[in-house]
């Protein structure tokens, strides 16, 4: 008998099903290349990668051969569908069909459920986001510490869709639903704003007033304790609501027409900003001169300079830093893929527009048409376009708003003379940190009393580092890491 298709799991521990039955795939190395594998599937994950997966910054001098015998045990153990795992330079290729991985259909699921919300089906949407999170099994890849970047990648998309539900449920009056789960998800992620600001709603909207002032305390606390922010604008302005009692807070958003005109949530793309954060006081004030709201500033920031040098955690910072200024939204696109290729303006020009609200039926393919609609629909709101790593001028201008109320940061290796001269863009060439803010800098990172007792350890790594942050940052997760390396290689019987 023809035996049935595979099915590969990521969505918690990595597991293989065959009709239904659990197979064995090897040991930690044969499941960590397998997940890396699974996780980009359909897209060519070199062999590096892979090392990284399996020992985690710390490879044999064999590594590379011991990768090509765990593909070729993976092959074995999955049969016919080892034919999927393909050899593909500079390393090897998962070629999956859309159903065949749990993390495939979770993200297929979640792109349609964003399609529906746009066109104003929230029920369709909620459906099928709930759909989606019954996918998940667990905590991904927990024995697997090569792969801990890619689980925090998986548990962010999860956390996303919790919030999107929840966002959409609450329009729906559904708020004694989303309650519990919301409460899970802050105290699991305290730093989590969004989170936090939907379960303050639920909670009064459910008539429970004082748990819901109690969750904003609960919030600040953290922040203010963790990273040494105060909470942001809309937690602000939502704690003033409850505050006031504002009739505003009891009125979920009714459902609209099939046939009216949506307005989709802001689009909120910013990634994290990079903390701990040490320095660029001049280059923040610079952005802000650049940036600052009004009809007669430039509104165009371009920061370039060398790679690793900081320029996307400026960049993050000030946008952070300055939420309030741009309530329609922050719009945000790496414009260079995994491979290095740049990223296409129609593509990302396809993305802007769903975020901002538009129905992908009325997307025009026409290059030329699809500028225009962005630029209308971006015309008179206050938004924030991070465009980071750019290539040249013909890749960001299609992508500038022309509103006089919308900002845009982007930044690039390259000096983009022509954004600067054609746009009239404000360029900020951003400089390695100042010694005295490397030493700040890895202060933060290691501790007073680590940089105290480990002076001239620390001068070394500062030395190193030559005001790059980034380098900085891996010495400091080295450093951190070292002792419990130190430990695994004693429980492993491996010579320290």
């Amino acid at each position: 008998m023809t035996p049935g298709p595979v099915e590969f799991g990521v969505l918690g521990p990595i597991r293989v099903l065959r009709d239904g039955v659990e197979q064995r795939v090897g040991g930690p190395r044969e499941r960590a290349v397998l997940a890396r594998l699974v996780c980009d599937a359909n897209r060519v994950v070199s062999v590096d990668r892979l090392i990284e997966a399996v020992w985690h910054g710390d490879p044999p001098a064999s590594a590379r051969g011991q990768i090509a015998i765990c593909v070729s045990r993976l092959r074995r153990a999955l049969g016919e569908a080892g034919r999927a795992v393909d050899t593909a330079s500079p390393g090897y290729v998962a070629r999956l069909d859309e159903g065949a991985a749990d993390w495939s259909r979770f993200n297929g699921m979640v792109g349609r459920a964003q399609s529906r919300a746009a066109a104003g089906d929230e029920a369709g949407a909620v459906a099928l986001l709930r759909e989606a999170l019954g996918l998940w099994r667990g905590v991904p890849f927990e024995d697997l510490p090569g792969l801990r970047a890619e689980a925090a990648r998986l548990q962010s998309a999860r956390l996303d869709a919790v919030e999107a539900c929840a966002e959409l449920e609450l329009r729906l009056g559904l708020h004694h639903r989303v309650g519990e789960e919301l409460a899970a998800v802050v105290a699991e992620h305290p730093l989590r704003e969004r989170a936090r600001a939907q379960l303050m709603l639920a909670r009064y909207r459910s008539g429970r007033r004082a748990d819901a002032l109690r969750t904003y305390q609960d919030a600040r606390r953290a922040l203010v304790e963790q990273i040494g922010l105060e909470p942001g604008p809309e937690l602000r302005e939502l704690h003033e609501q409850v505050l006031r009692d504002a009739p505003a807070l009891l009125a979920p958003v009714r459902l609209a027409p099939a046939n009216a005109e949506v307005r989709a949530a802001p689009p909120a793309e910013l990634p994290r900003q990079v903390l701990p954060f040490a320095g660029r006081s001049a280059e923040l004030a610079d952005l802000d001169a650049a940036l600052a709201p009004g009809p007669d500033v430039l509104g165009a920031a371009v920061l370039t300079g060398p790679g690793e040098v900081g320029k996307t955690a400026l960049a993050l910072r000030w946008a952070h830093r300055r939420l309030d200024l741009f309530p329609d939204g922050q719009l945000h696109a790496d414009l260079v893929d995994d491979f290095g290729r740049p990223v296409s303006p129609a593509a990302v020009l396809d993305r802007f527009l769903r975020a901002l609200g538009v129905p992908v039926a009325s997307i025009p393919d026409d290059p030329g048409e699809k500028v225009a609609l962005y630029r209308s629909t971006v015309s008179r709101r206050r938004v924030l376009v991070v465009l980071d790593g750019a290539v040249d001028h013909a890749q960001v201008g299609p992508l500038l708003p022309g509103g006089a109320h919308a900002r845009v940061i982007v930044t690039s290796r390259h000096p983009m003379d022509e954004l600067v001269a054609r746009q009239g863009a404000h360029r900020a060439f951003v400089e390695p940190l100042r010694p005295e803010e490397s030493w700040q800098l890895l202060t933060l990172l290691l501790g007073h009393d680590w940089v105290a007792e480990q002076r001239g350890e620390a001068g070394r790594i500062v030395g190193s580092a030559d005001g790059f942050p980034l380098s900085l940052r891996r010495a400091a997760a080295g450093v951190r890491a070292a002792p419990r390396r130190l430990d695994h290689r004693r429980l492993t019987g491996v010579p320290a």
